[in-house]
């Protein structure tokens, strides 16, 4: 899915993204995308990596620090290879992930999605999806830069074809 041309890069999912380096000694400050915050420390190996370039790295250390997690990955040993990951991705192989029951997806594969309404005005692709208190939100962006904020409920999210990257949603186009 991700590395094209790698075969050896598993079906990876995005968990989050090196923010920066953190101190001196090769330890990188990540900004989870998942939906418990700490639910990358269930992992003891990541993918670091974007585009075709990935490769993956066992976790040596980590914790929770202020609104990040701070990690020591394998063979990151200083500041300088650390700041050579700054915006890198973090992943996991889906395979690796719990099971997913229906109607349920993980962010990272919304990210993409086109999406429409029922009277079929296009709203463009899934840029971000984040969590409020009350429920999830997705950005849809449109080719004019217009942005549109809404809930992820099932009120609104009628239809979700991963495979054929589509959205259907309830939502007015005037929102």
């Amino acid at each position: 899915m991700l590395a094209k041309g790698n075969s050896s890069v598993p079906d990876l999912v995005m968990m989050g993204r090196v923010i920066a380096p953190y101190g001196v000694l090769g330890w990188l400050k990540i900004h989870p995308d998942t939906e418990v915050f700490d639910g990358l420390l269930d992992y003891k190996t990541w993918w670091l990596g974007k585009g075709d370039d990935w490769r993956e790295l066992k976790v040596e250390s980590a914790k929770i620090h202020n609104d990040v997690l701070v990690v020591k990955l394998q063979s990151i040993d200083d500041r300088d290879a650390a700041f050579a990951c700054k915006g890198k991705q973090v992943a996991v192989p889906r395979a690796s992930l719990p099971k997913l029951k229906k109607d349920e997806y993980y962010w990272s594969d919304l990210i993409g999605l086109a999406v429409k309404n029922q009277q079929n005005v296009d709203f463009g692709k899934i840029i971000d999806v984040f969590a409020t208190g009350a429920n999830d939100v997705i950005v849809a962006k449109s080719d004019t830069g217009q942005e549109r904020l809404m809930p992820y409920i099932a009120e609104v999210i009628l239809e979700v074809d991963v495979n054929a990257k589509t959205m259907l949603v309830d939502w007015d186009a005037d929102f």
